[in-house]
């Protein structure tokens, strides 16, 4: 949790207009949430606040790499990603995060934790699948695929026309019309 307080923005002293934030995001980000899935994370967030009388906008881009396992080989490799977010802050009565575009908070706040949805946005822009550049081009050399080259059959079994005595009297039946 203490990864997750540096996005905390007090927007209580702040004048009205826009005002940047930058961070650095690494894999300690991610493990406060519980998520393992990254061998590393190298990310940059622009966090921008446009602040008005009724209300909060924040436009968050962020790009980098993060490093994960191939789903096809299990070799590790630098994925990079890149994510944009907006996000519209409204004061009310009480705080509710229901709506993905809207976040309310109430009246009193003085500060705003974006958080989760830097996470979230972050996760989301990871590709599902996840494939090594070097399969796609036919450049990776691993032990997995030496292995897999070393176990794929050495010859092609050709197609032969030999009847097979037990279809001959089904084919009969065919031609008994």
């Amino acid at each position: 949790m203490i990864k997750q307080k540096e996005f905390n923005i007090p927007f209580s002293g702040l004048k009205q207009g826009k005002h940047n934030f930058e961070y650095k995001i690494d894999n300690a980000f991610f493990e406060s949430f519980g998520y393992d899935e990254f061998n590393a994370a190298n990310i940059v967030l622009n966090v921008s606040l446009k602040k008005m009388t009724t209300m909060l906008e924040f436009e968050m881009e962020a790009t980098g790499t993060v490093n994960v396992d191939c789903d096809l080989t299990s070799e590790s490799y630098d994925q990079p990603i890149s994510a944009e977010l907006e996000l519209v802050v409204k004061f009310g009565d009480e705080y509710n995060d229901d709506d993905d575009d809207i976040l309310i908070v109430p009246h009193g706040a003085h500060q705003v934790n974006i958080a989760q949805y830097v996470y979230e946005m972050l996760v989301l822009a990871v590709p599902l699948k996840r494939v090594h550049p070097g399969v796609l081009d036919g450049s990776l050399q691993s032990e997995a695929l030496k292995r897999l080259e070393e176990l794929q059959p050495k010859e092609t079994k050709e197609n032969t026309n030999e009847n097979d005595p037990r279809w001959d009297e089904l084919k009969k039946l065919l031609t008994d019309k």
